[in-house]
């Protein structure tokens, strides 16, 4: 029998019963991705790819207290299942105690589809999309636009199992699209992109209608030095700040005094206003269009995530509610050291309480600005503040008088998103987004455009 042979939930049954670890987790996932690419408005490659990921955590009760060991590899035939269960179990008597040890979980209903086969994405899943896009590239020839991008749509199904008699499935879709317009002689381009569950919410020709817009703002350029600026954020770049953001909310890191989130003397910002704006930051595995794994899927410890915590479910969480900040993401360990609820990280992140007002409109209500396209290489500076610092890509413009003029050119920034979060003065509609620095990892967001009075341009750039 096959690796791929073997069904996903009959895999995870195997595991555990090979195991002879005091406590077990398995988890399996099957990933299925299919993809697009093009370049000078044609179509250059396309594929089908598919792969099962096993994940054996094994735990053993000592004198000192438990130790876990965790193992993950690709493609393990039915010889190597055994080999894979005694590897964790090994790491597990060769570690120390593990200092996230908790009781496994336990008293989560099964789920029914847990012996059901994996869902898969295939080729199909762009039926209509690959159509539409042919159709923008005649457009953009005709307009004379270049169109260069992909298109990626993945299927992850995972199977978790545990000793403890929890059995839980979630099917994951993730897609991504991403589409840039250049001029034939490369000198202008711009970007756009889209996150999506199937590739029936996006519209190739409404794209290329936004990025030939975009080039034509291009044909005026402007120079500017470097300087603090009234800035119109889109969504995209607000949700590449506030996920780093939200990857920096450790409530543990937070009570030991290594973040901005702690409070000078001890303890947290818990309770503090962040923002004057009446704006809640929230996930929901729910949330519609945007769902995410409803329980833990931990591959491994770390921070504020647990393999002992695998199984347990997830509910809605505010982080910031109306602008004060709530919650810290905490594992049922770090929870307990630092006396803060439970509050896993959840795979989505909203923020909402703006204006229903379109990022058009706010162009229209700004007399002299920037207004960005995105934000990419974004690093960390000072961990304290959480400055931090990239560039600007794909057109950053000159608003006057509520009107687009030209195209200025790209500039370093240096940010705190929790500063930004502090003196945005407007916050816009909601809406859907990609994140385009953290798309490899995080697509599921959604966010309003702001607008900060004075954001640092430190420096310019000679990215395009």
């Amino acid at each position: 029998m096959s690796a791929r042979s073997s069904k996903p939930h009959e895999v995870v049954e195997r595991a555990l019963e090979l195991s002879r670890a005091d406590g077990c987790v398995v988890i399996a996932d099957e990933q299925s991705t299919a993809n697009l690419r093009w370049a000078g408005n044609a179509l250059t490659t396309n594929g089908v790819t598919r792969g099962r990921t096993l994940t054996v955590v094994a735990t053993v009760d000592g004198k000192e207290g438990t130790a876990s060991g965790v193992v993950s590899r690709s493609a393990v035939t039915p010889d190597e299942l055994e080999p894979l269960v005694r590897a964790a179990e090994a790491a597990a008597r060769g570690a120390g105690p593990a200092e996230d040890a908790q009781p496994l979980v336990t008293g989560v209903a099964p789920a029914p589809e847990f012996t059901e086969a994996p869902v898969e994405t295939s080729s199909a899943v762009f039926a209509d999309f690959a159509p539409a896009l042919g159709e923008a590239f005649a457009r953009a020839r005709a307009g004379g636009r270049e169109l260069y991008g992909f298109a990626n749509h993945e299927l992850v199904s995972s199977y978790v199992g545990t000793s403890t008699g929890l059995r839980l499935r979630h099917d994951q879709p993730n897609g991504t699209l991403e589409l840039n317009a250049k001029s034939p002689d490369r000198t202008r381009s711009a970007w756009a992109g889209r996150s999506t569950r199937d590739f029936k919410d996006v519209d190739p020709a409404a794209l290329d209608a936004e990025l030939a817009v975009r080039l034509g703002w291009a044909e005026r350029r402007v120079q500017l030095p470097a300087g603090r600026y009234e800035t119109l954020l889109p969504p995209t770049a607000v949700a590449d700040l506030l996920i780093y953001q939200m990857w920096s909310a450790s409530g543990r890191d937070a009570v030991e005094g290594r973040t901005v989130f702690s409070k000078p003397g001890g303890g947290t910002r818990v309770g503090e206003k962040l923002t004057d704006l009446p704006l809640t930051l929230r996930s929901d595995p729910n949330e519609p269009g945007l769902e995410s794994a409803p329980f833990v899927i931990a591959h491994s410890s770390g921070g504020d995530q647990s393999v002992f915590d695998n199984g347990l479910p997830l509910t809605a969480t505010e982080w910031m509610r109306e602008g004060v900040l709530r919650h810290l993401t905490t594992s049922r360990h770090s929870a307990g050291l630092t006396g803060l609820p439970v509050a896993p990280g959840i795979d989505n992140i909203i923020l909402d309480g703006g204006e229903d007002r379109s990022l058009e409109e706010m162009v229209a209500n700004t007399e002299r600005g920037l207004l960005l396209t995105c934000l990419w290489y974004i690093r960390e500076v000072d961990p304290a503040s959480l400055l931090l610092t990239g560039l600007t890509r794909d057109g950053v413009y000159l608003v006057e008088n509520g009107e687009v003029t030209g195209e200025v050119n790209n500039f370093r920034f240096n940010e705190s998103p929790v500063g930004v979060l502090g003196r945005a003065t407007e916050a816009g509609r909601t809406e859907k987004t990609l994140p385009r620095e953290w798309s490899d990892w995080f697509t599921r967001a959604a966010m309003p455009a702001l607008r900060v009075p004075d954001f640092n341009m430190s420096s310019v750039s000679q990215g395009v």
